[in-house]
Formats: C-alpha cells, structure tokens, sequence
C-alpha cells in the first residue's frame, strides 16, 4: 500500500532475519504489505508502509519482529482519512506523532 504513509524512515520495525523461520505469518497478518517471502525467510519489502500496529511481532512464533506500536502511526493514517492530511492527528496529546 504504497499512498498511506507517515513520515517517511521513522518506523521502528525490525526483523531479525536470523530468528525467522519463514512462516509467513507477518505476511498474513500485515495489513500494508510490508512483508514478502523471499525463499526460505520473509523480508521487509516496505519499511515506510509499517503503521507501526504491532500485528507481525504479536503473531510470530519466535520473536524475529520488533516494533515499539502504539506511537501513534497508526491513529495519524487513519485520522488523514477521515479528516484530511492538514488536519490529521494521533489524539495522544503532548509528544505524540
């Protein structure tokens, strides 16, 4: 999903490819495609894409994914598009987004 972004280089989601064992699971449970299967292992294909939810680090099996939710990404991409980029927020107050 390449049109919802927040800040471009900001996400914190990490893959310890070392750990992962290529189930797939993050690609499943990922909802902008930020995961591909790349043989026997998963790449992160789309490290802006990340909204930062948690999803794929709560799913895996061996803890091959780390990423800090709750930053308030997520909240930021859905309040654009309700109420427009302009007039965006996270609505966690002081130090958010």
């Amino acid at each position: 999903m390449k049109d919802l972004r927040y800040i471009d280089n900001m996400a914190t989601l990490t893959l310890h490819s070392d750990l992962c064992v290529g189930c797939g699971l993050c690609t499943t449970v990922c909802p902008h495609g930020v995961f591909a299967k790349e043989g026997p292992k998963v790449r992160i294909d789309d490290l802006d894409g990340c909204m930062e939810c948690g999803a794929c680090a709560r799913n895996c099996p061996v803890a091959a994914i780390s990423v800090d939710p709750g930053v308030g990404c997520a909240a930021y991409i859905i309040s654009g598009w309700i109420k427009g980029k302009e007039n965006a927020s996270c609505g966690g107050g002081e130090g958010c987004c």
